[in-house]
């Protein structure tokens, strides 16, 4: 049984998202709030979270797993895009809205994984 596509874009995105995390971790190392211990090892657990759920929704016996283990690291990383939005030094380069729309698009991603619980 084939999944849908939709389902292959999100496995996509997040493991490329992941492999960004080893890639380019600065990005990443700078939304990461003060307040969190060991940065680099969040920023780590963060992408291999990410890799590994992107490849375990591709079948079907794990999908709903690899959902569930989505929301949560949405959950997870959400400090870090509130971080981003509140302090112009995390911003990346980014527009203030820019970075506000990265707020309710976590809702998104949220209900879009919940699709596949």
């Amino acid at each position: 049984m084939s999944l849908p596509w939709h389902l292959y874009l999100m496995s996509s995105l997040y493991i490329i998202a992941g492999i960004n995390h080893f890639r380019v971790p600065r990005l990443y190392l700078k939304i990461i709030p003060p307040y969190l211990p060991n940065p680099r090892l969040l920023n780590y657990i963060s992408g291999i979270a990410e890799i590994v759920s992107g490849i375990l929704l591709c079948f079907p016996e794990t999908k709903s797993f690899a959902a569930w283990g989505i929301i949560v690291l949405l959950f997870a990383v959400f400090p870090a895009n509130l971080y981003m939005y509140l302090n112009d030094k995390a911003s990346l380069g980014l527009s203030k809205w820019v970075r506000f729309i990265r707020l309710p698009l976590q809702i998104i991603l949220i209900y879009w994984s919940y699709n596949y619980t």
